[in-house]
């Protein structure tokens, strides 16, 4: 297998796919991997035209199972883009929504996509964990993702004991918004793309840019205060004016995403 040429990017109309193509390595990235990764994501959040991303595994085994250790040992060094692990772990200034179709285990790195995510659907037979500390490391940036989506016991005991945990636990969680059987993965989760799509572009936007960057305030008031550009560039858009028109109409909006 060719470094750097097994990230595969698809798009049909708004929606991107970022397809992890590794399944010989459980979709394990290694620094060719990451940076077309990143490319991919910079790609999507620079396009207007394209709404929704699905990231997602090649194979029945696994979503991604972090970094490919003997590439990197081959390699040396730790070559990770700035937006981290998988171009997305440290990606924070993206406002358009990423959903995870996690079609296999997703562990260490792997995981961390997920939570990197806005939404993800799972198999019943995916496995999610940060088993980094049994191999004498830290789960570094997943542990602050973790603590903020999950309640702070469940992400202890995740990021503590390094053990795997079902797709069933992680739905219980609150981790996966559903798990699907395998041969329904795809058609759910571009049936919530799609559903993803009936809103506005800015307006989903601002949504995101406004929920995320208040858990970052530090108090409800300052959520509250702040100013959230999305948030202004949508209320002076023409798609604020086609929403209400067209909710006064009874018809459907007509979304120009400006």
């Amino acid at each position: 297998m060719s470094h750097g040429e097994d990230i595969r990017v698809e798009c049909n109309g708004p929606v991107m796919t970022i397809t992890m193509d590794r399944p010989d390595v459980l979709n394990a990235l290694d620094p060719p991997a990451h940076r077309k990764l990143a490319e991919a994501f910079d790609r999507y959040g620079a396009d207007d035209d394209l709404r929704v991303a699905i990231l997602t595994g090649a194979g029945e085994k696994a979503f991604c199972v972090g970094s490919d250790l003997k590439v990197r040992a081959d390699m040396g060094g730790d070559d990770m883009p700035e937006t981290g692990f998988g171009g997305i772990a440290e990606r924070f200034d993206l406002t358009k929504p990423v959903i995870a179709a996690v079609n296999g285990h997703a562990i260490g790195g792997g995981l961390e996509m997920v939570l990197a995510c806005d939404l993800a659907i799972a198999v019943p037979n995916a496995k999610f964990g940060l088993p980094e500390v049994r191999v004498g490391l830290a789960a570094s940036g997943g542990l602050h993702r973790l603590a903020r989506q999950l309640p702070m016991k469940h992400a202890t005991e995740i990021a503590l004991s390094g053990q795997l945990f079902s797709a069933e636990k992680a739905l219980e969680y609150g981790l996966v918004n559903r798990v699907v059987d395998t041969d329904a993965l795809m058609p759910t989760t571009i049936e919530l793309a799609n559903v993803l799509l009936a809103g506005a572009p800015m307006a989903l936007r601002a949504t995101k840019q406004m929920m995320l960057d208040g858990l970052g305030k530090p108090s409800l008031a300052a959520a509250f205060g702040a100013e959230y550009p999305e948030y202004e560039a949508m209320l002076s858009s023409e798609d604020a004016i086609e929403g209400s028109a067209a909710f006064l109409e009874n018809r459907k909006p007509i979304w120009k995403n400006r």
